[in-house]
């Protein structure tokens, strides 16, 4: 969302270089579009793996991300929800063949549903005033069991989030649809039958033109970032119009495996008392948390 530190290092044989381990390829992705010059239609994909020093750690965040970020460049006529729609459809059809295989192979009951249900921010608020985000998710993905939530990122008319954070700089979350809300990006959530609660598999969205970038600069009081070479190449138009966003690999084998634990398909550092609280269940997970100071994970 724009806040978030990055983990950085400086190589031994390189003193005083300052080099960060990526926790995101949103701009990336765009700029190798133009790098590699794809034309419109066609895109990358990438196997990515990224640290987040500041994302939650818990039962379905890791600070290790895996994702398959992917971006498309398109045509400015493409800026339009009918396009997002279509891009969300053919990834939700993904999934959903690949959990009837994974339950077919492994004797696993299928809870997906063939068809996916969209639902925007703008009419769930109205619907739910006193409702968190959370609560909003878990109302549609128990009903529907599997949703894309149309509107993520900016403000209500009270000042707070409307769906909670995105960057003013990747996706366009203040475009007006033709049903009156706003924003051309969105989560997709399916229900998960063993932590019950509304799981989301990927984030993805129609990203910022010259004119909303400017715009949700403004609206974030950010507008020195226009300034900044890749925003620079964004608004001079030497970069693409795209649509793009990731799809999590742990999460999805989280999801397809009916685990508890995200630690129960990814090795990475844990809450150390969820830790304890797991093992008394039977669930082992495959990260550190256990110990209180382990010497060997320190290196000599």
């Amino acid at each position: 969302n724009g806040t978030e530190r990055p983990a950085t290092f400086e190589p031994r044989d390189f003193p005083g270089v300052h080099l960060e381990v990526p926790f995101s390829l949103a701009k990336w992705k765009r700029w190798a579009l133009h790098y590699y010059k794809v034309e419109a239609g066609k895109g990358i994909v990438t196997d990515f793996r990224g640290l987040r020093c500041d994302d939650d750690v818990d039962y379905t965040h890791s600070l290790y991300v895996d994702q398959f970020d992917w971006e498309k460049r398109i045509e400015a006529a493409d800026r339009n929800i009918e396009y997002l729609k279509a891009t969300v459809l053919a990834i939700y059809k993904a999934l959903y063949d690949t959990e009837q295989a994974v339950c077919k192979k492994y004797g696993i009951e299928a809870y997906l549903p063939e068809e996916l249900t969209f639902a925007t921010s703008d009419d769930m608020i109205k619907e739910h005033p006193h409702a968190t985000p959370k609560q909003r998710e878990n109302i549609l993905c128990e009903k529907h069991q599997a949703v894309f939530f149309i509107g993520i990122g900016g403000m209500k008319e009270d000042g707070s989030l409307r769906h909670d954070g995105r960057a003013p700089d990747y996706d366009d979350w203040i475009t007006e649809r033709p049903d009156g809300g706003h924003g051309l990006n969105g989560d997709l959530l399916i229900w998960n039958p063993i932590l019950k609660q509304s799981f989301e598999i990927s984030s993805m969205g129609i990203r910022v033109n010259p004119e909303v970038l400017l715009k949700q600069l403004d609206l974030c009081g950010v507008p020195e970032r226009k300034d900044f070479v890749w925003h620079k190449m964004l608004l001079d138009g030497t970069l693409p119009q795209t649509i793009g966003g990731g799809i999590g690999q742990s999460r999805t084998c989280q999801y397809l495996l009916r685990a508890a634990h995200i630690g129960e398909v990814q090795h990475g550092w844990y809450n150390p008392a969820e830790v304890e609280i797991l093992k008394k269940d039977g669930i082992n997970l495959l990260g550190l948390g256990e110990f209180d100071a382990d010497p060997s994970a320190k290196s000599a």
